[in-house]
């Protein structure tokens, strides 16, 4: 199964990373690049402990719409989304927020996503080959907006 991981650096205090993450008009802000917005279940606010958001994208040149469910959620710690339908058989990201352990204002912003997609083998490969690397390009530029917007002292307001 492929894995992702990625550890980003916010100069901004692990609860102003973690509430910019599950803000929901941020997240829209920064998948501009593939027009994403939530259409179904939360649609504005942020997110919290078994919401619901429905979020419809465009990859690869073709519509996607998956469906997500805050499955977990310490704030200022962590928060755990997994898809409840959409186009992976198994969609699981956890973020994670550590305080730097040199400087206290700064966070560790560390994703693991773990997926698969369906079609068996062709599947995996298309996995492992496609999916993987564009994924964690797109998480990577996701992080780095909302590190520059949170950073930057543009945080929204708890």
């Amino acid at each position: 199964m492929p894995r992702i991981e990625l550890t980003t650096t916010v100069r901004a205090a692990p609860q102003a990373a973690f509430d910019a993450c599950l803000d929901v008009g941020l997240h829209t802000e920064s998948m501009g690049a593939s027009v994403e917005r939530a259409i179904g279940g939360v649609t504005s606010g942020r997110l919290t402990a078994g919401d619901v958001v429905t979020w419809e994208a465009r990859h690869f040149g073709i519509p996607w719409r998956m469906t997500v469910r805050i499955t977990d959620c310490q704030r200022p710690d962590r928060f755990t989304d997994e898809q409840v339908r959409g186009p992976f058989r198994r969609w699981h990201h956890q973020h994670v927020f550590t305080p730097d352990p040199v400087d206290p204002s700064i966070t560790l912003m560390r994703d693991v996503i773990e997926f698969s997609a369906p079609m068996g083998p062709v599947g995996a490969i298309v996995a492992s080959l496609v999916l993987r690397p564009y994924l964690r390009r797109l998480i990577a530029r996701r992080n780095a907006f909302l590190a520059g917007h949170v950073g930057a002292g543009r945080g929204r307001p708890g």
